[in-house]
Formats: C-alpha cells, sequence, structure tokens
C-alpha cells in the first residue's frame, strides 16, 4: 500500500494515486472483500460524489465557499476532499455499495468470483489411514 504509508506494494490489494492521503480514512481487509471508512462529518449523500473508472476508486467532496460567516476559532476540519485508488483486479468494482451513517461513509467492495482464498484440506494417504 502506498496511501502514505512504507507498506510494501506487494503485500496490498490498492494502492493510493496520490502520494499523501491528508484526510481520514480507514481501509480494511476482510475474507469477504474491502471496507473503506471516510470522515464525512456533517455532509449528506449529495455533497459527496464516489465513481470508478477501469480499476480506479474515487471519492470526492467540493467543499462550497462560505463568504457570509468568518469564525472566531475554527476547530472543525470542513475542507474538500479528492481520494483516489487503483483496485486489485482481486476486487469486483462492479459490486461496490456506500452507505452514509453519522457522518462516516463506507463503502464497500466485494471479493471477485473466483479470486477468493480458498483453504485446501490435507489428507493422509489411504494406505496410512488403513493401518
Amino acid at each position: 500500500m502506498t496511501c502514505s504509508g512504507k507498506i510494501k506494494e506487494a503485500q496490498s490489494h490498492f494502492s493510493a494515486i496520490t502520494q499523501k492521503v491528508t484526510h481520514p480514512v480507514d481501509i480494511y481487509e476482510t475474507e469477504d472483500g474491502i471496507r473503506f471508512e471516510v470522515a464525512a462529518v456533517g455532509l449528506n449523500v449529495e455533497d459527496i460524489e464516489i465513481s470508478v473508472e477501469n480499476d480506479s476508486l474515487r471519492i470526492r467532496y467540493e467543499k462550497p465557499v462560505q463568504q457570509d460567516l468568518q469564525p472566531i476559532y475554527r476547530g472543525i476540519k470542513r475542507s474538500s476532499f479528492d481520494l483516489t485508488w487503483k483496485i486489485s483486479t482481486k476486487f469486483d468494482l462492479s459490486k461496490l455499495e456506500a452507505s452514509l451513517d453519522k457522518g462516516l461513509l463506507t463503502l464497500t467492495i466485494p471479493v471477485a468470483e473466483g479470486k477468493a482464498i480458498r483453504k485446501i484440506a490435507i489428507t493422509a494417504p489411504k494406505a496410512l489411514i488403513e493401518k
């Protein structure tokens, strides 16, 4: 993964196209697929654009310009973001699902059919079992 970490690319099934991810994002890989959790506090479904092009996943929000109020103190980060990852063919981007709940945008991408890890049982030769 090259999402600004130093984990080797060969160990990951996705990589950030940008060199540094500055927006809060957690990414989990499970047996069923991959899950992205993106901070989206104060945003509505209509505010966020999610697109897929070939093997790239893009999540984008453009903060509207507000000139009417000038804060005395600004502690809440309200900024635009544009996040893009290349996703491995191990995952089926055509089956991506997204939900927004309590300020957390969750995207799930299942493992592509035939690409899931199979566990192989080891059996002993029949001759050893019969003894």
